[in-house]
C-alpha cells in the first residue's frame, strides 16, 4: 500500500484532431487499473462515442490498453513492468492511437509508465577476487563490479558502501554514461605475513522508500613481489561498425604492456563490467586481446555498446581500459505496412474523396533509411492523402461504375530513401456495391406478335425481354401491362416473370384484325425503374364464314316471279346471284356453279359474276316450270359453301322490242360496266389502306405508346342472321315491268353510283321502265 499510494495517474488531453492525449501510469497496477476517462478528455458524450465505435490501437505487436466503448475508461488489460517494456531506456512511454468511425478521425495518446522500486541492486557475481601484491603502494585503485538495478531514475542504484577495515576504503564515482562505477582504494600497504588474505561486504544501495540493497563479498589475496602493473595504450577505445557487418569480423585489438619478466610480465585479456547483450555480440582473445564479433548488431536495438577490458599479469596486476562501440544505421529493414480500418465494400454512387482505407507506414531504420512514401500501383479511382504520423487514407478519386469494374483489387507500394531503396506491398481488396441507377432494357422497341382468329383461352403467342445492368434485387424484372384510360380490358396478359404474352379470349378476325398493348418492364430496386415496349398483335383470317346470299333471298317468296320467255336467245340475262363473304383474301374469294337443274343444257352460271343466263335458246319442248340450284363456294381450306334456289317460269307474250333489246344488248355489254365499277371500288379500298398504314407509321414515330388498335370492315348484318326475309337498307334493288306486258328484267348497279338505265331508250308508245340496281359485290382482295 505504502508503493501504490506513491503512483500518480496524471492525464494530459489534448484538445482535438493531432494533439495528443498523454497519460502517466506507475507500473505493477493491478489489471484492468483505470487510466484515464477518454470520452471526457475528447470531449465526446458517452452514446456518440459508442455510436462511433471507438477503439484504441497499441503501437508495436503488443496491445497493453483496453477501451470500455459504454463509459469511455481506458484501463490496462495486464500487470505493466516497466524493466521488461523499456530495458534499456530511463523514460519508458507506451503509444496509443484512438480510432473512431462513421466519420474516421484519430487521436494520438502516449502513457508514460512510471518506475517503482521494485527491483533491489544485483552484483553480477555474488563473490568477487582480487588478487592485489603486497607491494602496492597505498592510493591504488581497484574497480569492482558494479550492481545493476533495473530501476531508473531515484529508484535506481544510488550509492555503495564497504564493511570497515583497516586497509581499504570505497570511492564512488559517475561515468559519461551517468551510471555509477565503484573502486577499492588502498588506504594502507598490505603485509601478506601479516594478513594474506580479506574478505570484505560490498554492499549497494538504491534511492528507493524504503531503499532496496544488494552485497557481494569481495575476496583479497595478497600477493608477493610483482610490482609493475600492467598498462593500456590507451584507455578509451572507440570503434564505429556498421550493423550489417558479418560474424567474426575483428572489432578492435587492445594491448596492454608490463616491463616485468616472466609470468609477471605476461597480460592475459578478459571482459570485465560489460552488459549480458555485449557479451553475447562480442568475443575476446585472452592472450592477443583481439575482439571479434560473434552475433549480428541491430541498430534498431541498440545503438551503442561499452565493454571494460581488464589485463592481468602473471603476477596478479591488472589494468583497465573500455571499448565503446558505436553501431552504425543500414537500410535493412523493409516498410511495414499496417492496415488500421478497410472498407470491404463502397458503393457505386460514392462520392470523390470518400474515405476507403487508414493505414501507417512504419520504417524501422533512422535518418533518409526509415523516410518513406507510398503510391498506388496503376491507373485507379483511388488516392492516398497523408494525415500525420506516417498515417495515410485511402480515397476515392473519381466516379464508380459496378456495371464496368465489380471489384478493385488495390495494391499500396512503400518504399524508404535508403540506399538500396527497400519497398514493401500491401493488396486491399474493395467490392462495389450495387446501386439501382439502370433501368431495364427490352430487347425490340415493338414487339410483333400472330394469332389465329377462334384461337384457345390463354394461348402463349411470344414473350418480351427486358435486361437491367444492375446486380440482385436491382435487376430483378417483372412485367405488367400499361393500363389505358378509357379501353376495355386487354385481350391479352403477361406473366410477370418471364414475360410470356397471351391471349385470353377468342379473337374475331371480322372484328379485330391488330391491336396493339403498351408492356412495362420494373426493376426491383428502391426507387424502381422502369422501361416500355409496344406489342402489337396481328390476328390471321381463318375460313370461318360461309358465304351469304344477298340476291336472291333464300326461302323467299320472290324467287319464284322469274319470267324467261320462250323466244329468249343464248346468252340472255335470267337472274344474277349476288353473295358475299365475311372473310378476308382468298378466304372471301367467291365462285358460282349450277348444282341443279331442271333442264342441265338449258342455263348456265357465271364463275366469277353468278349471272344466270341461257346456255341455248329457249324451245317448245323445254319445261314451262325450271328449278336451279346456284352453289356459291368460297377459296378457303378447306372451303365453305352457300346455295340458292331459282324457280323460273317460262312464258310467252313479251314483246318483240323487249326481245330485240335484249339480243342487241350482249352479255358483255352488261358485265362490263360492273368490272369497271369493281376495279375502281378495289383501288379506292387499296388507296384508303395505303393512307391508313402512312398514317399509322407517322403516329407511331411521333407517339411512344404506339397505334391504335385497328378494326375490320364492319359487315352488313346477312338476311340469313335476321331470318326477317328483306335485305338491309344499304342492299335495295328496284324491278321494273314494261305496262302490258310480262317480260321483266333485273339489272344491278354499284352502290353510291348513279343508276343507268337499261337497254335502249324507250320508243314512242312504249311504257317500259328502266330498271336499277344496286350491286353489293366482295371488295376483299379477289378483286371480283
Amino acid at each position: 500500500k505504502r508503493q501504490v499510494s506513491l503512483f500518480i495517474v496524471c492525464v494530459c488531453v489534448c484538445q482535438t484532431g493531432s494533439e495528443t492525449l498523454r497519460y502517466s501510469l506507475a507500473e505493477e497496477m493491478e489489471r484492468d487499473s483505470f487510466v484515464a476517462n477518454v470520452a471526457k478528455d475528447l470531449g465526446v458524450s458517452l452514446s456518440q462515442f459508442a455510436a462511433r465505435k471507438a477503439r484504441v490501437v497499441s503501437e508495436g505487436n503488443e496491445r497493453y490498453f483496453r477501451l470500455n466503448q459504454n463509459t469511455g475508461d481506458l484501463m490496462i488489460k495486464e500487470r505493466l513492468d516497466r524493466e521488461e517494456i523499456c530495458p534499456q531506456s530511463d523514460v519508458c512511454t507506451l503509444f496509443f492511437k484512438i480510432f473512431f468511425e462513421n466519420p474516421l478521425q484519430l487521436f494520438r495518446g502516449e502513457v508514460e509508465v512510471l518506475d517503482v522500486n521494485d527491483n533491489s541492486p544485483v552484483f553480477p557475481e555474488k563473490e568477487m577476487a582480487l588478487e592485489i601484491p603486497e607491494t602496492t603502494s597505498p592510493g591504488s585503485r581497484f574497480p569492482l563490479e558494479s550492481a545493476r538495478d533495473k530501476d531508473v531514475g531515484s529508484n535506481g542504484l544510488q550509492n555503495y558502501s564497504l564493511e570497515t577495515n583497516p586497509h581499504f576504503s570505497l570511492n564512488v564515482g559517475t561515468g559519461k554514461d551517468g551510471g555509477k562505477y565503484v573502486e577499492l582504494v588502498l588506504q594502507r600497504q598490505l603485509d601478506r605475513e601479516d594478513q594474506p588474505e580479506l574478505n570484505l561486504l560490498l554492499t549497494a544501495t538504491d534511492g528507493g522508500s524504503p531503499p532496496r540493497t544488494g552485497t557481494a563479498q569481495v575476496q583479497i589475496v595478497v600477493l608477493d613481489a610483482n610490482d609493475n602493473s600492467p598498462v593500456f595504450a590507451r584507455e578509451v577505445y572507440e570503434v564505429r561498425l556498421a550493423e550489417n557487418s558479418p560474424p567474426e569480423q575483428l572489432v578492435v585489438r587492445v594491448a596492454a604492456e608490463d616491463p616485468d619478466e616472466g609470468a609477471y610480465g605476461k597480460v592475459r585479456y578478459a571482459f570485465t563490467q560489460t552488459s549480458e547483450r555485449s557479451g553475447q555480440l562480442f568475443q575476446m582473445n585472452a592472450d592477443t586481446g583481439e575482439i571479434w564479433l560473434s552475433g549480428n548488431l541491430d541498430f534498431e536495438e541498440e545503438k551503442k555498446h561499452e565493454m571494460v577490458v581488464r589485463g592481468t599479469d602473471g603476477g596478479g596486476l591488472s589494468a583497465h581500459c573500455k571499448v565503446h562501440v558505436e553501431v552504425l544505421d543500414v537500410n535493412d529493414n523493409v516498410p511495414e505496412i499496417a492496415l488500421t480500418s478497410v472498407s470491404a465494400s463502397i458503393p457505386e454512387d460514392a462520392q470523390p474523396q470518400t474515405v476507403v482505407a487508414l493505414f501507417r507506414v512504419r520504417d524501422r531504420d533512422s535518418g533518409e533509411n526509415g523516410r518513406t512514401e507510398c503510391t498506388i500501383d496503376g491507373e485507379l479511382p483511388f488516392s492516398l492523402t497523408p494525415t500525420f504520423d506516417n498515417y495515410y487514407e485511402l480515397r476515392t478519386e473519381a466516379a464508380l461504375d459496378r456495371e464496368k469494374t465489380l471489384e478493385y483489387n488495390i495494391t499500396i507500394t512503400a518504399v524508404d530513401w535508403g540506399t538500396p531503396q527497400l519497398s514493401s506491398q500491401e493488396r486491399i481488396s474493395v467490392q462495389i456495391s450495387d446501386v439501382n441507377d439502370n433501368p431495364p432494357k427490352f430487347t425490340k422497341a415493338v414487339y410483333t406478335m400472330s394469332v389465329k382468329e377462334n384461337n384457345s383461352h390463354m394461348l402463349r403467342i411470344g414473350s418480351v425481354n427486358a435486361t437491367d445492368a444492375d446486380a440482385g434485387k436491382n435487376a430483378r424484372v417483372s412485367y405488367a401491362l400499361v393500363p389505358e384510360q378509357g379501353k376495355e380490358k386487354p385481350e391479352v396478359s403477361v406473366n410477370s416473370e418471364n414475360g410470356e404474352i397471351y391471349i385470353l379470349r377468342p379473337l374475331d378476325y371480322e372484328k379485330v384484325q391488330a391491336f396493339q398493348v403498351a408492356v412495362r418492364a420494373t426493376d426491383g430496386g428502391s426507387p424502381p425503374l422502369s422501361a416500355q415496349a409496344v406489342v402489337r398483335v396481328e390476328v390471321r383470317d381463318e375460313n370461318d364464314n360461309a358465304p351469304v346470299v344477298l340476291h336472291p333471298l333464300p326461302n323467299s317468296s320472290a324467287t319464284a316471279g322469274e319470267l324467261v320467255p320462250r323466244r329468249a336467245p343464248a346468252g340472255y340475262l335470267v337472274s344474277k346471284v349476288v353473295a358475299v363473304d365475311a372473310d378476308s383474301g382468298q378466304n372471301a374469294w367467291l365462285c358460282y356453279e349450277l348444282a341443279k337443274a331442271t333442264e342441265p343444257g338449258l342455263f348456265r352460271v357465271g364463275l366469277h359474276s353468278g349471272e344466270v343466263r341461257t346456255a341455248r335458246a329457249v324451245s317448245e319442248r323445254d319445261a314451262a316450270r325450271q328449278r336451279l340450284v346456284v352453289l356459291v363456294r368460297d377459296s378457303g381450306q378447306p372451303p365453305r359453301s352457300s346455295s340458292v334456289t331459282l324457280s323460273l317460269a317460262l312464258v310467252e307474250g313479251f314483246s318483240e322490242a323487249h326481245l330485240r333489246v335484249s339480243e342487241e344488248v350482249p352479255a358483255a355489254d352488261v358485265e362490263a360496266p360492273l368490272t369497271l365499277y369493281l376495279i375502281i371500288c378495289l383501288s379506292s379500298v387499296s388507296a384508303l389502306f395505303l393512307v391508313t398504314v402512312i398514317v399509322i407509321v407517322v403516329l407511331k414515330v411521333r407517339r411512344a405508346r404506339g397505334m391504335e388498335a385497328e378494326t375490320g370492315p364492319a359487315f352488313p348484318k346477312i338476311a340469313g342472321e335476321s331470318n326477317s326475309g328483306s335485305l338491309p337498307r344499304s342492299y335495295v334493288y328496284d324491278v321494273c315491268f314494261a305496262a302490258g306486258t310480262v317480260n321483266s328484267e333485273f339489272r344491278f348497279l354499284r352502290p353510291l353510283f348513279p343508276c343507268f338505265p337499261a337497254g335502249l331508250p324507250p320508243g314512242p308508245g312504249d311504257q317500259r321502265s328502266s330498271v336499277c340496281s344496286q350491286d353489293v359485290a366482295n371488295l376483299g382482295e379477289e378483286g371480283d
